[in-house]
C-alpha cells in the first residue's frame, strides 16, 4: 500500500481543492484562499502561487520577519458519483513567506515551511514526519487518475460490476450491489464502491500483484483483471 508520506504527497501535487487557512483571515471567500498553482521544493517546502492582492500575500507581506503559521488544507473529491464523495483530507501546517521576483507580474510566490502533517483518507488516519514528505514522490498515475476513473465509469461500467465476482464469500451478507462505481486508482490497486444508496455502501479493493509504473502497465492489470472477472 501507499504510505502516508506518498499519499500526502500525491495530494499536495493533485489538483484536489486546497485552502491556506491563516489566522485573521476567517472573512475571506474560500477562493480568495485558494493557491492558482502549487508545487513541492526539493527541500520539501510548498510554494504557493497567489494574486498579489489576496489575502494570504498580504498577511505574509505583513509579517515580514515573523513567522506567520498557516494550515493548508487539501480536500480529495471522488471524480464520479459515488455516496460520500470525500475520499480524503490532509492538513499540511508551517510557516508561511513571500517569495519576490519568482511568479509573472500581478502574482506572488509564497513559500509553506513544512511544521506538521497529517492525513486522513480511504487508507486511514497518519501523521507524517515533514523529512518523509520531502523523501516522497506522488504516484506516478495521479496525473491521469481523473480521467482514467471517469473512463472506466463511462465506458466500462459492466466490467467494473462484473469485478464483484471476484469477492467471493466476502460479498456475502453485503449490501446489494445496486450501484458500482470506480473510487480510487493508484500503482497498487484499484478501489471500488459498491452501493445501495447514501447509508448501504461498502468499498472492495483489487491489488496488482506488482505495482504498475505507467499507464500502458495499468491497462495491462485492468484487462488481467476483467478476463479473471469475466472467467
Amino acid at each position: 500500500m501507499p504510505s502516508a508520506a506518498e499519499r500526502t504527497r500525491t495530494l499536495v501535487q493533485s489538483t484536489c481543492s486546497a485552502v491556506l487557512l491563516i489566522p485573521g483571515t476567517e472573512a475571506a471567500r474560500p477562493e480568495q484562499l485558494s493557491p492558482e498553482a502549487r508545487t513541492v521544493g526539493r527541500d520539501g517546502e510548498i510554494f504557493l502561487l497567489y494574486p498579489a492582492d489576496a489575502p494570504p500575500v498580504r498577511a505574509a507581506t505583513h509579517a515580514q520577519d515573523d513567522e506567520l503559521p498557516v494550515v493548508l488544507e487539501l480536500t480529495d473529491v471522488a471524480p464520479v458519483s459515488v455516496p460520500h464523495r470525500i475520499r480524503g483530507r490532509a492538513w499540511v501546517s508551517g510557516w508561511l513567506t513571500c517569495v519576490p521576483g519568482v511568479a509573472e507580474p500581478g502574482l506572488m510566490m509564497l513559500r509553506l515551511e513544512v511544521g506538521e502533517i497529517s492525513v486522513d483518507d480511504l487508507w486511514g488516519a497518519a501523521e507524517v514526519e515533514p523529512d518523509d514528505f520531502a523523501a516522497a514522490s506522488p504516484d506516478p498515475l495521479h496525473t491521469h487518475e481523473t480521467e482514467l476513473l471517469q473512463h472506466l465509469h463511462a465506458a466500462h461500467g459492466e466490467q467494473v460490476r462484473e469485478l464483484s465476482s471476484l469477492l467471493g464469500e466476502r460479498s456475502a451478507g453485503l449490501v446489494p450491489r445496486r450501484d458500482v462505481a470506480p473510487l480510487a486508482l493508484d500503482r497498487f490497486g484499484l478501489r471500488i464502491r459498491f452501493s445501495a444508496g447514501p447509508h448501504h455502501c461498502f468499498d472492495a479493493r483489487f491489488d496488482f500483484p506488482e505495482p504498475v509504473r505507467d499507464v500502458s502497465g495499468l491497462r495491462r492489470e485492468l484487462h488481467r483483471l476483467f478476463d479473471a472477472a469475466h472467467a
